[in-house]
């Protein structure tokens, strides 16, 4: 069922794109167990005369002379962080489609006549791109960039003579931080830039306290197969996963304080339930919130640039949920039982949903695919990886690309590539590529086609080893690790990301150096007092000792004074008496 809500939303978000030029879309939908999917989708597109005549309306204009600039044809960037909990919430929003790997990645496809002129033209983008959305995207050199074969697919629609030469450049930086120097440039790129409309809900500090937060912009040419009309259309999206409590908290008393003991609601359908233990109730569909205690505030108003017919605002919550609005807003439930929509006015929009004893809630869809990956092994010098993919399907095998993008200081050995489904091994493997590392030059990557059986799970494991840094090649927090960029698994159009690792290598100890200059500094004190009290103290002999002791020089200057102070005042005295 709710497959169908999202593919219907699909279908009218991309009907009303191709009708006007910009739509924006929120989707609110509560998961387990106390939390809440907000889903911002802006699109707009414009004409490839105009584009290519430099004639920007509502596509914006710093980023597309970016890509012409570049020569790039189609472009998609990830903002993500935190991790997405599939065994609670399901699966990802648009599919997996607007996700991103943690930290930031970018892939692209640049036209250019040979490799190293598509190299040139990746490092432009890159160095553009940094600039434009206050991020690192610059560090993307040649040891974080890969030419993916079997794991990305254009979706855009491209003319056969452009294809041959396109090139696929994939680039990550799992170590970036993302924050709100990244959401302001994302907000100057819409029409009504966060002041109206569904980004007026937009801000940093809600936006970087949830859960999971991702965001993503895609450009891509889309052609029209009646008209033959062709258009350069940008999808931005923000998904982020909020806690409803934690975000009621009122932004001048953050501070959070515990439950009292009669206020906790646990679940006393568990066994273990009793006075001292409490396990927390899933309260998420009957839960009260509002739009002003989620976000801060209440929309305001729609934006005087979209299309007037849209539904701005859609909450994924059953019919029999109440659900109050303010006026000016006209509902529409969908025949689903489980979608209604609101088509806002210019007036400030506000939606609460009041305390209700209500347990039913929207179904949640179930993923195609639950990925995890860890390490195994122990030591400085070797180490494993292990990948653990399920398919809850009962009935459907899925064929997948897992790809992995690995530093040039892990150095895969693929003769230990194994697979093993549901603990025996297999040869569930069907394709592999491989391209090894080359020091200090590129990483390593390898990308491997395999299915996976109905209600099965496939565990892939490979060994490899860890090289040694030079000294000048650590950060400055060399024992914290460092990020391994997330795996990448696709399944036809969709595709997912497992959690980024933390790689410990063999580090030198950084305080010799410290102990070195403290001991060379002392050493150099000691030598150089030495010598300057040789050149500098003067020598006398024994005798002369007590005529030049500091000591006797001091008394007979205070007992000089003392006369002098005593013939003044004998004089002063004698004076008088005459």
């Amino acid at each position: 069922m709710l497959k169908l809500i999202s593919s219907l939303l699909f279908v009218v978000l991309l009907g009303c794109a191709h009708a006007s030029e910009y739509h924006e879309q929120l989707l609110l939908r509560p998961l387990p167990p106390s939390s809440l999917l907000a889903s911002f989708n802006f699109r707009s597109n414009t004409s490839s005369k105009a584009f290519e005549g430099q004639n920007f309306r509502f596509f914006p204009r710093s980023l597309g002379q970016i890509l012409q600039y570049a020569n790039t044809r189609e472009l998609h960037l990830r903002f993500s962080l935190g991790r997405w909990d599939a065994e609670s919430w399901g699966a990802r929003p648009w599919g997996g489609a607007q996700e991103g790997g943690t930290g930031v990645e970018l892939w692209a496809w640049v036209e250019a006549g040979t490799d190293e002129e598509a190299d040139r033209r990746w490092l432009t983008l890159t160095n553009a791109l940094s600039g434009l959305f206050c991020a690192s995207l610059n560090f993307i050199d040649s040891t974080r960039t890969t030419r993916p074969v079997m794991s990305f697919v254009p979706s855009g629609d491209h003319a056969n003579s452009t294809m041959s030469k396109l090139h696929l450049l994939h680039g990550t930086l799992p170590r970036e931080v993302v924050c709100t120097e990244n959401l302001t440039p994302f907000l100057k790129l819409l029409p009504c830039k966060g002041k109206a409309g569904i980004s007026s809900l937009l801000d940093g500090h809600k936006l970087f306290d949830a859960s999971w937060q991702s965001m993503s912009i895609d450009v891509r040419p889309t052609c029209s197969e009646d008209s033959g009309e062709c258009l350069l259309e940008i999808n931005q999206t923000i998904d982020m996963v909020l806690d409803i409590e934690r975000s009621k908290r009122p932004r001048d008393d953050p501070i959070p304080r515990p439950v009292r003991y009669e206020d906790l609601k646990c679940d006393t359908s568990k066994p273990y339930h009793s006075e001292s233990t409490c396990f927390p109730l899933e309260e998420a569909a009957g839960q009260d919130w509002s739009l002003s205690q989620i976000f801060g505030h209440p929309l305001r108003g729609s934006c005087p640039l979209s299309d007037d017919d849209t539904e701005s605002v859609c909450i994924s919550v059953p019919h029999g949920r109440d659900v109050y609005t303010s006026g000016g807003a006209i509902e529409r439930k969908d025949d689903s039982g489980y979608l209604r929509c609101f088509k806002l006015s210019e007036q400030e929009f506000e939606m609460v949903l009041p305390p209700q004893d209500f347990q039913e809630r929207s179904p949640v869809e179930e993923p195609l695919l639950y990925a995890d990956r860890s390490f195994t092994g122990y030591g400085q010098e070797h180490g494993g990886v292990q990948a653990i993919l399920r398919n809850p399907s009962q009935t459907d095998a899925v064929n997948i690309v897992y790809m992995e993008s690995l530093p040039w200081f892990m150095k895969l050995y693929l003769h230990t590539l194994k697979a093993k489904i549901n603990g025996a091994a297999s040869n569930s493997i069907q394709d592999i590529y491989y391209r090894p590392a080359l020091d200090r030059r590129r990483g390593s990557q390898v990308e491997i086609g395999m299915m996976i059986p109905a209600n099965s799970t496939v565990v892939l494991t490979y060994e490899f080893e860890k090289a040694i840094l030079r000294y000048t090649e650590y950060p400055p927090d060399a024992n914290r690790g460092f990020d391994i960029a997330s795996a990448v698994i696709t399944i036809g159009n969709a595709s997912i990301r497992t959690t980024s690792l933390l790689l410990p290598l063999p580090t030198p100890d950084f305080s010799m150096p410290y102990n070195v200059i403290i001991l060379t500094s002392t050493v150099m004190a000691l030598a150089f007092g030495f010598i300057f009290n040789l050149l500098v103290r003067r020598f006398v002999g024994a005798d002369e000792v007590d005529k030049l002791d500091l000591k006797a020089v001091r008394l007979k200057v205070v007992a000089a004074l003392r006369s002098s102070m005593k013939k003044l005042a004998h004089k002063d005295k004698t004076m008088k008496t005459d």
